[in-house]
């Protein structure tokens, strides 16, 4: 059997094909291909507007910027995610605080978010990013209720679950990141995730003001708008200090050939984690999945006793497993800079247990029942 990794980019000639032919064109970026892109993944996802950026971690940068965040404010996010969707409101000067995992989902829980908001001062946050960890969605209808009532904006990190989707109180699928309930969403175009550009992200939102500002902060703060007596199409206007933070037209090429394929992608992630559930159904535990929900499957986590038994038990049968994540509030950064202590005791119980399995497309039935072989008999000692 061949090393099998968690996760893998699926390139084929279409996708190359692709590349080839904008490397061939007029254009490498700031070119046509980057519309095309975000005009069609906004289509996908069902928001209004779409900016693509250079990663995920500049879309979220921006999408705190966008919303006002500045030195002295505060968010609230889980501990469960990627340092990121921590580190973009640090990067504005504002403070983090955690909320507790819900036990079940590992979602950002809406209990603990609320019980933390509600312990200080109305207007003491200014905001939440809830994440879709794993691919499975968070309620964002739930928590858009809970960020009106205490006047607070809502940022979506939808960057595992791009085709996913949960069903709000009416009845309606709401794809992830559609941004109906949040304000804005962010993906991740990272090799390992469903849509593969080397690197890219995008950031979606329904409010023609906050596209304008996302487009406008992308590039330099720049813009071409307002244009003045006497001046050519070289006019431009630098409205605000932004940054260049632009995907290329290379990285859009692959993207629009990858977006096309993640609906399969989608399907084919949902058949392993079935494949995963029935082999571990009452033996191993795994994330649960709400009625109504479609998880996008960026990840397949389980628990078990001796994690790190596990993990070293897979890798000698060339099974390469991973960790998601150590707890933002546990690294040294987020220790150093003062955060307080509080009762996150289901993200600590999570991560002493968490392993992620090999969840992608490409992943074979013989390799799947390999490692679901491995799995159960380290599981049941023999």
């Amino acid at each position: 059997m061949n090393s099998i990794p968690y996760g893998r980019q699926h390139i084929d000639q279409d996708d190359i094909d692709a590349v080839v032919s904008t490397l061939q064109s007029d254009f490498l970026t700031q070119g046509p291909v980057v519309k095309q892109f975000e005009d069609q993944f906004s289509a996908y996802i069902g928001a209004k507007y779409a900016v693509a950026v250079s990663n995920a971690t500049a879309g979220l940068h921006l999408a705190n910027l966008a919303l006002g965040l500045k030195k002295g404010d505060r968010i609230i996010t889980t501990p469960i995610t990627f340092a990121a969707t921590a580190n973009c409101a640090r990067y504005c000067g504002a403070e983090v605080w955690f909320a507790d995992i819900d036990s079940d989902t590992y979602l950002l829980s809406l209990e603990s978010t609320r019980n933390l908001i509600e312990s200080k001062p109305k207007g003491f946050f200014k905001g939440i990013i809830p994440v879709d960890f794993a691919g499975l969605p968070v309620n964002m209808e739930a928590f858009r209720a809970l960020a009106d009532e205490y006047n607070l904006w809502l940022i979506e990190d939808a960057c595992h679950a791009p085709g996913g989707h949960f069903t709000d109180s009416k009845g309606t699928k709401q794809m992830c990141g559609n941004s109906n309930y949040a304000d804005i969403g962010i993906f991740s175009f990272h090799p390992v995730k469903h849509i593969a550009c080397g690197e890219g992200g995008m950031i979606t939102t329904n409010s023609e003001a906050l596209y304008k500002k996302l487009s406008m902060l992308r590039t330099h703060g720049i813009t071409k708008e307002n244009m003045v007596e006497n001046h050519g199409g070289w006019f431009y206007e630098m409205q605000e200090l932004g940054f260049n933070y632009r995907l290329t037209d290379i990285q859009s090429a692959l993207g629009i050939k990858q977006l096309a394929k993640n609906k399969a992608s989608v399907v084919r992630r949902n058949e392993i984690a079935n494949n995963y559930k029935q082999a571990f159904n009452g033996k191993v535990k795994f994330q649960n999945l709400p009625d109504g929900n479609l998880n996008a499957h960026h990840l397949f986590v389980i628990e078990v006793e001796d994690r790190k038994g596990l993990y070293d038990y897979l890798r000698t049968h060339s099974i390469f497993a991973q960790i998601h994540y150590i707890p933002l509030h546990t690294l040294p950064y987020y220790k150093e800079i003062g955060y307080g202590s509080a009762d996150l005791s289901h993200s600590e119980n999570y991560y002493s247990k968490c392993i992620s399995l090999p969840m992608y497309p490409t992943l074979t039935d013989d390799e799947q029942a390999f490692v679901i072989e491995k799995v159960l008999e380290f599981v049941n000692g023999k």
